[in-house]
């Protein structure tokens, strides 16, 4: 009965002084324009303030999803599609250019892709896509979840005839995540961007197994460049065999402009008709140092973020805020010989998920977001050490002594 709520899954802010807001709404997802100074709503011509809000907002709160605003008021979404939950989607509505989507009948998408964020890279064309699914590419007989990137550019029109207000750039790659000798960490709870100084950006993603054997209750996190994902969605493709009904690497020739690449420009009905079919990577996206920065026993993570911090000596670090499925924020610092957790939080007085985390590193403050509210909680907690050597020993870069 609590399912027919509406709840809220996309907030965003479209300019000053309006929001843009879509909820479950007894799952018959609706979107509608609030005034951000008396947070009322924006009715339309016709005096109706909702708008349909299916392919930007799932129909089933407990089903995953993410959404995000560009700065042209372009929303790109990654969601559930239907009532039933079997036909996932990614799509790009809002602003005034052509509403574009995946192909459903394609398969680009398993029917159980679950969407956990997005991002876009200021400067960059090109918006990535974080989520899980059934891999196809594999033959177990067990079902194998596969944490992957997707990527669609911003300047991507659709096609003419072929792939009519569909992506004519959507191609996606599978993301590792593992120890050696161990199960991999193949499903996927969230990921943050950390854009650098050069323009380019880190992608952190925190990961469990699906296997419990050996691996019960461990989580990972890992790190990857801008460059590394790029490099697989610029080398070879894989194809689906129809006669052997497997997937293979594209071994034909190369064509130009390449098919699926954002400076494609208008593309012809034969290149289109190939990135039908070829929208799935050869390549797998390997993490920084080529493992994870941090495996954790006993715990499920399920919100990440990055801050860059300078220490007293000048040097700069990188410092992870994870929080858990039971309730705790875990401070982790990134130094050279690994990474090490420098603080843990027990943030409620019963445990209870971390819905959300938001960073505002000038004010100093991460923000948690959980079912009952919100709780904002001070970057450095400076006081908790009582002496210099206590204050040393825990490497916090936020305190000095």
């Amino acid at each position: 009965q609590t399912e027919c709520f509406n709840f809220i899954r996309v907030l965003v802010a479209v300019n000053q002084t309006h929001l843009y807001v879509c909820g479950t709404y007894a799952f018959s997802p609706a979107c509608t324009y609030i005034h951000r100074e008396n947070f009322t709503l924006v009715s339309s011509r016709r005096g109706q303030p909702f708008l349909d809000g299916k392919g930007q907002c799932p129909f089933d709160p407990q089903h995953t999803h993410t959404a995000l605003l560009v700065a042209d008021g372009e929303l790109y979404a990654g969601t559930m599609n239907n009532f039933q939950g079997n036909e996932p989607i990614i799509s790009r509505s809002l602003g005034s250019r052509t509403l574009l989507k995946t192909d459903a009948f394609l398969r680009w998408l398993s029917a159980d892709a679950a969407f956990v964020a997005s991002f876009s890279i200021p400067g960059d064309d090109k918006v990535y896509f974080f989520f899980e699914e059934t891999a196809d590419e594999f033959d177990f007989f067990e079902r194998l979840l596969v944490p992957r990137v997707a990527r669609v550019c911003k300047s991507d029109v659709g096609g003419d005839k072929v792939l009519q207000k569909k992506w004519t750039t959507f191609l996606k790659a599978q993301l590792v995540c593992s120890q050696p000798g161990r199960f991999p960490f193949n499903v996927i709870h969230h990921a943050f961007a950390l854009p650098r100084r050069d323009g380019g950006a880190d992608f952190y993603a925190i990961f469990t197994s699906q296997w419990q054997a050996g691996r019960a209750g461990s989580a990972a996190v890992c790190a990857y460049s801008q460059e590394a994902l790029e490099k697989v969605f610029e080398g070879k493709y894989k194809e689906l065999n129809k006669e052997s009904s497997r997937w293979t690497v594209y071994s034909g020739p190369d064509m130009s402009p390449r098919p699926g690449s954002c400076y494609m420009g208008p593309s012809s009905d034969k290149a289109l008709t190939f990135m039908k079919d070829h929208f799935l990577m050869d390549g797998k996206v390997t993490p920084t140092q080529g493992q994870p920065l941090l495996v954790k026993t006993d715990v499920t993570y399920t919100r990440i973020v990055v801050d860059e911090t300078r220490g007293v000596s000048g040097a700069t670090y990188r410092v992870m805020f994870l929080a858990t499925a039971e309730g705790f924020l875990h401070k982790a610092v990134e130094l050279p010989g690994g990474s090490h957790i420098v603080e843990s939080i027990q943030l409620f007085k019963t445990p209870e998920p971390v819905k959300n985390l938001l960073l505002a590193p000038r004010k100093g403050i991460l923000f948690v977001g959980y079912s009952s509210g919100i709780l904002q909680v001070p970057l450095a907690n400076c006081s908790l050490h009582r002496s210099c050597a206590e204050c040393v020993l825990a490497r916090d870069p936020y305190c000095a002594w």
